[in-house]
């Protein structure tokens, strides 16, 4: 992931804090292709993370943690 000046940090941690997540299924939401700009995402994992959210009706969030868990438990 590419670093982030410290007025992209400033930034992101303005974004994060001030705003409540709200999560939906078509992209909106906490983790929006905005967002996961923001975040450092490269477009085949945003295409990924999408699609995905879409095909299984959750949100982007919901599948990240998927993912995270799914990799835990195959590290264990």
């Amino acid at each position: 992931m590419a670093k982030m000046t410290e007025q992209e940090a400033w930034e992101l941690d303005e974004i994060l804090t001030s705003t409540d997540p709200k999560t939906g299924i078509n992209g909106t939401g906490f983790i929006s292709r905005r967002d996961a700009r923001i975040l450092g995402l490269d477009d085949l994992s945003i295409n990924y993370l999408m699609t995905k959210a879409q095909a299984a009706q959750k949100s982007p969030a919901q599948i990240i943690g998927e993912l995270v868990r799914e990799k835990i438990a195959a590290s264990v």
